[in-house]
């Protein structure tokens, strides 16, 4: 009788195990070390709400993986929203047609988008992970403190706001040109950047609401425009091989650039240009131990000129050479090399140089890019 009991209970306490494993599996539980599937796997967590926190999941066959792609998650939300209030910045980072000429002053979304998004993720953090054994994924949570990342961001477009005021202001007051155009380029410059910044606020706030900046993009865009327009004109005087369409797509290149050019070197239509940009092209066959390819070779030697002072400020020489399987094959190549990539290359220079971004090197610290004596001259074939 005694051994019966005994069976019967050992039968219930195997039946009670069971069922407690059983429900131990299904409610997610996982033993040896496992965990169950945390609610923000599926977008859900109350230790992570909403109110108090950004958040981006991510998934991957490896832990690494995962949280690479937990943060790109954050990071999208950001680009979107600093993609969708790129309206405001027309004037000055998309494609505006000026005459017969497309012209681009354009301050690339893609990369104030990177510039804003890459601080903000500075305080994104990979707060937990969790790996699904049935599926062998790996998941990764990245979260932002709102509150937080709010304080470091109004922290940095104040600076911003100061310098672009600080700047405008300094424009607004000086006599000097070059300084006035400097001063604006670097405050719409910052002022991009300042709001990228407020699209990145109004993703952090629950509200959806920015801060308003003191100047707008456009309106500070059209003063600058406007200023170079009137007060810094540009005349470009080519001469040499092929004058001609090296000056006109030098000319092209500076419009392109956003700065004012006019054909004639003293007056034309409009203001007298304040800056010249004179130089010469040219281009002759030469002699290389090659049965399949013929040679021509380019030099150019440019300068600009302040027109009232006649003072040189700036010098830029570049040469090369070009093959192909004729002489004139081979001279059509090295004009197209003069007109596509080195006059946009001196055009943007010397817009560099004018925003006060680069300066263009000192003539006497460049060698002549062409040599002293004419280069010999041979019919073309």
């Amino acid at each position: 009788m005694r051994a019966d009991r005994r069976s019967v209970r050992e039968q219930m306490v195997m039946r009670l195990c069971c069922c407690v494993m059983v429900g131990l599996s299904l409610s997610g539980c996982v033993w040896f070390g496992g965990k169950a599937k945390p609610g923000w796997v599926d977008g859900a967590s109350t230790e992570y709400p909403p109110a108090q926190y950004l958040i981006g999941v991510g998934q991957a066959d490896n832990r690494n993986g995962a949280s690479d792609q937990a943060y790109a998650a954050v990071a999208r939300i950001f680009k979107a929203e600093v993609a969708a209030q790129a309206k405001d910045w027309e004037s000055y980072l998309l494609v505006e047609t000026r005459g017969s000429s497309n012209t681009e002053r354009r301050l690339t979304l893609d990369t104030v988008t990177k510039v804003s998004t890459d601080k903000v993720l500075e305080n994104v953090r990979i707060m937990d992970t969790w790996y699904d054994t049935n599926k062998g994924l790996h998941y990764a949570l990245a979260a932002m403190n709102r509150p937080q990342a709010e304080t470091s961001l109004m922290e940095r477009m104040g600076t911003l706001d100061r310098t672009v005021d600080a700047d405008v202001t300094e424009a607004r007051q000086t006599t000097d040109k070059l300084a006035k155009v400097r001063n604006l380029r670097r405050a719409v410059r910052n002022l991009v950047l300042r709001e990228a910044y407020n699209a990145d606020l109004r993703v952090i706030r629950t509200s959806g609401q920015g801060t308003a900046p003191a100047y707008r993009v456009n309106e500070l865009s059209n003063e600058l425009d406007q200023f170079l327009s009137t007060n810094l004109v540009l005349a470009v005087h080519v001469v040499g091989d092929h004058s001609e369409p090296i000056q006109r797509a030098l000319t092209e290149g500076l419009i392109r650039e956003g700065l004012h050019v006019t054909t004639a070197t003293g007056s034309g239509e409009g203001a007298a240009p304040e800056l010249l940009v004179r130089g010469i092209a040219r281009l002759w066959p030469i002699e290389v131990r090659d049965p399949q390819f013929k040679y021509v070779r380019w030099c150019s030697d440019f300068d600009v000129v302040e027109v009232a002072a006649q003072r040189v400020v700036g010098a830029v020489s570049r040469g090369g050479k070009e093959g192909h399987l004729t002489e004139r094959e081979a001279t059509a190549k090295a004009l197209r090399v003069i007109q596509q990539e080195f006059s946009s290359d001196l055009a943007k220079a010397i817009a560099a140089h004018i925003f006060g971004e680069v300066a263009l090197p000192a003539p006497a610290a460049l060698p002549a890019g062409c040599p002293r004596e004419e280069p010999p001259v041979r019919p073309v074939r």
